[in-house]
């Protein structure tokens, strides 16, 4: 038997391109029901939008990464998307927009433009669409032949955030020092020019949510994503460092709710130089360390040596809708009455979230929720617009395993939490913030595992001329 280490790996033509989308000062940034101001007074660092476009002979691919924080419904997220759809002449499955989910930028909700600095979203959310739209058409027309390889490496940025509170029932989110180890997987994607081997962007996928920047803060940021940014392309010859959130409905820095962006860069130069010391780690493009056989020394040595292997150059992508299950919601009608007689400023802006929700997700039994499935190469990337649990990551790259798996949250839209079943007995805002009841995570990853083996099935068919 001959024994190789190979890594996920995609051969095609690959172009990026980035537009700074920073919102004006001043516009509308109530992101946190215990802020006492409602608009930005600066910038910490600046927002960033980045296109990569992924093509075959068969697919082209577009995958944007946004400094934002969420959409409110899903009309909202579509504001964003159709537009590039139609300049990039792509069809629904062919575009993933993955929100960094920042929580110092500014709402993606048309729904607030009434309030204190809302005159000014609307002309964002226009900038934010052309922008969009330019950067992916320059990503397609920069393409040319490369290499994305991807290696997994570990960060201990992130920390479980689901803490009894002490001498109460409720759970509060924040900083668990006596839970388990979070998941430390960091995913990182290098992607390299054939013709000189030059890095011509990262990727990084990792879960942890940044809520460094709270409630005391007034300024535009990308939270700790800024900082990785500058470390990382600092090291590359400044190509372009994609973030993408993982499966982090649990997981915080422990260091969190600040005003002082300090932190938020120190949390950012954490996650930075993980990403370059997995950079490190990796190969020169299209080779995989192969068994050699052993040389006998003080010990039996194993000798593996790298060698070329033949990239995969398949491009495949599915959009699939799963139907989950509903809570038992308040109605549209008694969110409006309680919002109407509310005084409470935190409060007021828990109902106007849940009204969002509760329009969107309808009165039935289940709502159908969108998910994307993209075969790169031979690497598998899963979004969908929901915050699951890390165990939502932890099994698809079980059940996938053999391959690179990228997982996003906040993808294409937002809606809310995805909790494991243990965690609906108890009273903990991942619960009652969501529309969704139990076994909404479970059914989200069986289906995109279903939709993923069924792809390379159909492959596998093709590759035989079986039907």
């Amino acid at each position: 038997m001959t024994l190789k280490h190979q890594p996920s790996a995609f051969a095609g033509q690959i172009g990026v391109a980035r537009a700074d989308v920073t919102p004006p000062v001043g516009i509308y940034n109530r992101l946190w029901g215990a802020a006492k101001h409602d608009t930005a007074a600066g910038v910490h660092r600046p927002l960033t939008a980045t296109a990569l476009a992924l093509r075959s002979d068969e697919r082209t691919l577009i995958l944007i990464s946004l400094d934002g924080s969420w959409f409110s419904t899903p009309g909202a997220a579509e504001m964003f998307l159709e537009p590039v759809r139609q300049a990039c002449s792509l069809d629904r499955a062919g575009l993933i927009l993955s929100l960094t989910h920042t929580h110092a930028a500014c709402p993606l909700s048309p729904e607030d433009v009434q309030q204190p600095g809302g005159e000014m979203l609307l002309p964002y959310f226009e900038h934010v669409q052309r922008s969009l739209v330019d950067i992916s058409v320059r990503a397609l027309a920069s393409a040319k032949p490369a290499t994305l390889t991807w290696a997994l490496g570990k960060c201990g940025l992130a920390a479980n955030r689901d803490l009894p509170e002490p001498g109460s029932k409720r759970y509060v989110v924040g900083f668990n020092p006596d839970a388990p180890e979070a998941d430390d997987t960091l995913l990182v994607g290098r992607v390299t020019s054939d013709s000189d081997s030059s890095v011509l962007a990262t990727i990084a996928n990792y879960a942890c949510h940044p809520t460094t920047l709270a409630f005391d803060n007034r300024l535009l940021s990308p939270d700790y994503i800024g900082a990785m940014r500058e470390v990382v392309e600092g090291a590359t010859a400044g190509a372009p460092c994609l973030f993408l959130q993982g499966a982090s409905g649990e997981l915080a820095p422990r260091e969190q709710y600040v005003g002082d962006v300090k932190v938020a860069d120190a949390h950012g130069r954490v996650l930075g130089y993980a990403v370059l010391s997995t950079l490190h780690t990796m190969l020169a493009p299209g080779h995989r360390l192969a068994y050699a056989g052993v040389v006998e020394s003080g010990a039996s040595l194993a000798i593996w040596k790298p060698e070329p292997f033949e990239v995969s150059r398949k491009l495949s992508a599915a959009a699939i809708a799963v139907p989950l299950a509903l809570k038992k919601l308040p109605s549209i009608e008694e969110l409006k009455a309680q919002l109407d007689t509310c005084g409470d400023r935190v409060i007021a802006e828990r109902l106007r979230r849940k009204l969002r929700v509760v329009t969107a997700v309808g009165s039935g039994p289940t709502s159908d929720s969108p998910a994307w499935v993209w075969w790169v190469g031979d690497a598998v990337v899963v979004a969908q617009g929901n915050e699951p649990y890390s165990v939502f990551q932890q099994d698809l790259r079980t059940a996938l395993s053999g391959h690179a798996v990228v997982v996003m949250n906040l993808a294409n839209g937002s809606m809310g939490y995805l909790s494991p079943p243990e965690k609906y007995e108890l009273d903990i805002y991942p619960v009652w913030q969501s529309p969704f009841g139990p076994g909404g995570l479970e059914a989200m990853r069986d289906a995109c595992v279903g939709a993923a083996k069924s792809m390379r099935a159909r492959w596998a068919r093709q590759s035989t001329g079986s039907r």
